[in-house]
């Protein structure tokens, strides 16, 4: 049992003080954009707002990247 209170807390403590890869982050925020925007814009374009095309969806995409990246830095 010693072990496995001893293992626990080295994982703990291994965790908390990691950082973790900033890629990985700035590819799940591009990956969750894409997705978010790429639903805004069909629901727009199904109340008849927006046309859906994928000039919209990447610029959905791009603002939502950019305004979650400027959010998360400061």
């Amino acid at each position: 049992m010693n072990d496995e209170d001893s293992d626990r807390e080295g994982f703990e403590a291994g965790v908390s003080s990691s950082q973790g890869d900033p890629r990985v982050l700035l590819v799940m925020n591009a990956v969750l954009s894409t997705l978010f925007g790429w639903t805004v814009v069909w629901g727009l374009s199904f109340l008849d707002v927006l046309e859906f095309s994928p000039i919209n969806v990447a610029t959905a995409a791009i603002l939502l990247f950019a305004l979650t990246y400027l959010v998360t830095m400061s």
